[in-house]
């Protein structure tokens, strides 16, 4: 977001306002009047609106105001200290009373400033870091480190399905087209393949470069067939339809798309912060994250774009169709591999 406010009125209470990095978001803020304030390089307008719509007409946002019945308009400007994502807040405060603001009215909103400022600071500073925190780190993740499970070893074991997500022939892709192009190419198809995930309640934990691993927590292991491993085998066949329909418009257009191979495994994590004594990355570890990757590899052998794990398979409640069995790299014994069944 570019901004975050909370218009309050008396009628009808508070309600909060998003300005997303948008054209539409941009051109309402240009009819503002905190734009009109920072243009002029100022902290502190009044505009007296009962004098007419000349008092506003340079400040559309206050001509709506004025139609409203309003008569008198203030902003206040609070810059906060450097250093932070957040620059400052402005205050604004709107009266219908004919007469206006009085002096001592205005007194008194400027002497509440200092500290509603530095309660505003306060908030939004928590807010931005719970925000920031999600978009790297998943919203489940975040509130844990938000929660101060911070220290390294920290961790509980947990039982979830394993979603991983590998495209094919990327590093072949890098070398032939411009990096740049290539690192937006692959934001969008992380649009198609990552939406359908969170939307079924899955958590992306990591990138991998061009893949990412995802949990489905599962707060049941013993309930069979379990909802949450058939949840997680829709993400994947909605992603793979996604990612199928962004291919056939690239392609259209003249660029190279990128095929998505999809692994559905189930295990035992430890889901905990791993890594050095002053950078930590908050993941699962365990033999099933490990062998979700193993059998990742077989895609192109078994020539199918989604694969399930044997411990998968028989917990998810879906009829599947048997791909063969499979001796898988670094593990002694041999597994069965499963695919969802193919279209008539």
């Amino acid at each position: 977001m570019r901004g975050f406010s909370v218009d309050w009125r008396s009628d009808r209470g508070a309600s909060p306002v998003p300005a997303a990095f948008g054209v539409e978001d941009i051109g309402a803020f240009e009819r503002s009047p905190l734009h009109a304030l920072l243009a002029e390089g100022r902290t502190f307008a009044r505009w007296r609106l009962r004098d007419g719509p000349d008092a506003a007409k340079a400040v559309p946002e206050l001509l709506d105001l004025r139609a409203e019945g309003a008569t008198d308009y203030v902003l206040h400007l609070i810059w906060f200290a450097p250093g932070t994502a957040l620059k400052g807040v402005a205050v604004s405060f709107t009266t219908d009373i004919p007469s206006g603001f009085s002096d001592d009215d205005l007194a008194i909103l400027a002497e509440v400033l200092p500290a509603l400022g530095l309660a505003i600071s306060k908030l939004g500073l928590s807010r931005t870091l719970h925000e920031t925190l999600a978009i790297y780190l998943g919203s489940a993740t975040s509130t844990r480190v938000l929660n101060g499970h911070i220290r390294r070893g920290e961790g509980e074991t947990v039982a979830a399905a394993i979603l991983l997500a590998d495209f094919r022939a990327f590093t072949a892709l890098t070398d032939r087209d411009d990096p740049v192009s290539v690192v937006g190419w692959l934001d969008e198809h992380f649009d198609a393949i990552g939406e359908p995930v969170m939307r079924c309640g899955g958590e992306i934990l990591k990138f991998t470069g061009d893949g990412f691993l995802a949990i489905f927590p599962v707060s049941d292991p013993r309930n069979q067939p379990c909802p949450t491993c058939g949840i997680a085998l829709d993400a994947a066949e909605q992603a793979l339809a996604l990612n199928r329909a962004l291919n056939d418009r690239r392609r259209s257009a003249g660029l190279p798309g990128l095929e998505v191979d999809l692994v559905l495994h189930f295990g035992q994590l430890v889901y905990g912060n791993v890594g050095t004594g002053r950078r930590l990355d908050f993941t699962v570890i365990g033999r099933a994250v490990n062998e979700a990757s193993r059998i990742e590899e077989l895609c192109d052998e078994a020539d199918r774009s989604i694969l399930v794990s044997d411990t998968f398979a028989e917990r998810c409640g879906r009829r599947l169709e048997p791909v063969g069995t499979f001796a898988l790299r670094g593990l002694e014994r041999k597994q069965q591999i499963w695919a969802p069944l193919r279209s008539p």
